[in-house]
């Protein structure tokens, strides 16, 4: 960790023009690197001085810069959004770093997340996900009474964890199979847990697995990497949870009755 006022660092980036383009890594040297920079403040000032010279920037894809969006989907030295636990990539600084260090930067490597540019990838695997759960069809109306449908705290305190997921994809990245596992056990689990989420709740967990594997994500084998990988820490308890519900959504799938037409209902 450097101690110094300003230091430097040589930055390897994963350049790519387009999609299926042939990509290459190249090295930049930032020079007067202030500490207490994020990394993606770091790389805005890399690119200023690209574009003063008339050299192409590097894209990255960023949003909130506050570790809430998940946009800043980087692999920073081997490890997505880089060397420290609990954060994301836009939650990363300098003075996570070395005087003189080099520092490998490319996007999220997994089949389902095609790179766009540079280090964007493109992540609407995850979108169409969350889209094949459907929506809630319990009827709320409006700001009903807070203790109407009472939730013990426990339920509530973990569908909180769950609902925390960003949909960052740096569980996909660390997996060694790209499994994507972590995020729909994540998303199936915050609803699955509440009242509301239960009229849904086991054709929505066949839905979204059997979507996961259509995207082309891989299986899990419990390596735990995407939990430690994680920006929210979302355990890995939720897969086995989701594990859980998707096995009774498929016996209550081999009972379900046959409609009067003869084909299934």
């Amino acid at each position: 960790m450097s101690t110094a006022r300003t230091f430097n660092v040589t930055l390897r980036v994963w350049r790519q023009e387009g999609p299926g383009r042939e990509g290459r890594f190249v090295d930049y040297a930032a020079r007067g690197v202030n500490p207490d920079m994020s990394f993606l403040e770091m790389l805005d000032v890399l690119n200023d001085e690209l574009a003063a010279k008339g050299e192409e920037p590097i894209a990255f894809a960023h949003d909130c810069r506050e570790g809430i969006c998940g946009t800043c989907s980087l692999t920073i030295n081997g490890k997505p959004h880089g060397p420290n636990r609990g954060v994301a990539s836009c939650q990363t600084y300098m003075r996570s770093f070395r005087d003189g260090e080099l520092i490998v930067v490319e996007p999220f490597r997994a089949r389902p997340f095609p790179v766009i540019k540079d280090l964007v990838t493109d992540r609407s695997a995850f979108d169409a996900i969350q889209q094949a759960g459907g929506f809630i069809t319990a009827r709320t109306g409006s700001a009903p009474e807070a203790n109407a449908a009472p939730v013990p705290k426990e339920v509530a305190d973990l569908a909180m964890d769950a609902a925390q997921c960003i949909g960052c994809g740096a569980c996909v990245a660390a997996c060694k199979n790209s499994s994507a596992m972590l995020f729909v056990a994540a998303k199936v689990s915050h609803l699955g847990l509440l009242p509301q989420g239960q009229p849904e709740r086991h054709q929505r967990v066949l839905a979204m697995v059997r979507t996961m594997d259509g995207l082309g994500f891989g299986g899990c084998t419990n390596q735990y990497e995407c939990s430690a990988a994680c920006p929210k820490l979302i355990s890995h308890d939720f897969i086995a949870r989701m594990n859980r519900d998707f096995a009774k959504a498929i016996v209550r799938a081999s009972f379900k009755p046959v409609a009067a037409g003869g084909g299934p209902d």
